[in-house]
């Protein structure tokens, strides 16, 4: 599986109810989760190395809360997907910028989304969390559309998180410690690097994601266009963040404007912690 994936030592790596759900109700717990992480195709510089690529922050940052990685290749067959998506305890959905809609990445995405939300309403529990281009694949997947409008300011900047009303009773933020929360609404501390945004105007006149999806926070590009930033699937265990949390702790390029402070790190940290023990709960593997 790895012959076609890049590595680049310091980049990347080769690679309920309808009214909720809980985990409460998934007692069994496989305390050795394997999380698959989509690979995308190579542009540029990285196409020297190989086909596809994983940023390598990504595979630190599920390993850092005890989960091993396994790369996710594109254009393989729906048959070869089904038989890793049995293997596998949960799927992160890289950040990027490629196609949603007609790139492999996108493809194997949509093959995962489904068979996911086929397995919970069949008894089991795998997690898919999509990180910036991943929150946009989600979005794209839910709505079958292009629901997004292009925003300023947003390539190189972290936010704090306007939260929801209702977001402690979250799945995503309702364990997490109350000090790392009041950081995350008083601090700086989610990195962004997009260029397109979910508006909740959007997200509200869409019905599919309205009924799919509540908003967790939201934050204010440099037009003062306010764009989702955080929202989790109300019956599922979907979770879709604009932000990157694994930039804190693992990415330190010069010209990234990232904060690796002990707030920040414990954010990181605290989202790792999350996805990781969401994939606890799927017991197939």
């Amino acid at each position: 599986m790895m012959a076609n994936l890049a590595v680049l030592s310091f980049v990347i790596v080769a690679v309920g109810t309808a009214q909720g759900l809980s985990v409460r109700d998934f007692p069994e717990v496989n305390d050795r989760p394997i999380i698959g992480v989509i690979a995308q195709a190579s542009e540029g510089a990285r196409a020297t190395f190989g086909k596809t690529y994983i940023p390598a922050s990504y595979v630190k940052y599920l390993e850092s809360a005890g989960a091993r990685v396994v790369p996710i290749r594109v254009n393989l067959t729906t048959a070869e997907y089904t038989k890793l998506f049995n293997s596998l305890n949960g799927v992160l959905y890289p950040g990027g910028g490629v196609d949603m809609f007609t790139s492999g990445y996108a493809k194997s995405a949509k093959i995962f989304y489904d068979l996911a939300l086929n397995a919970f309403d069949e008894g089991d529990y795998f997690p898919v969390w999509g990180t910036c281009m991943g929150f946009e694949q989600l979005t794209a997947l839910t709505s079958n559309r292009n629901v997004l409008t292009t925003c300023k300011g947003t390539g190189n900047k972290s936010y704090k998180l306007n939260f929801s009303k209702d977001y402690k009773s979250s799945r995503m933020f309702g364990k997490v410690p109350v000090d790392i929360l009041t950081d995350m609404a008083t601090l700086p501390l989610t990195p962004n690097f997009h260029e397109y945004c979910l508006t909740p105007q959007n997200f509200t006149d869409d019905a599919k994601l309205k009924s799919f999806y509540k908003i967790l926070s939201t934050n204010t590009d440099d037009d003062d266009m306010e764009f989702v930033s955080s929202m989790e699937a109300i019956k599922y265990p979907v979770y879709g963040v604009q932000w990157h949390p694994e930039k804190n702790n693992f990415e330190f390029g010069s010209l990234l404007k990232i904060t690796h402070s002990d707030a920040a790190t414990r954010v990181s940290q605290a989202m790792a912690n999350f996805l990781v023990s969401e994939a606890l709960h799927d017991i197939i593997s």
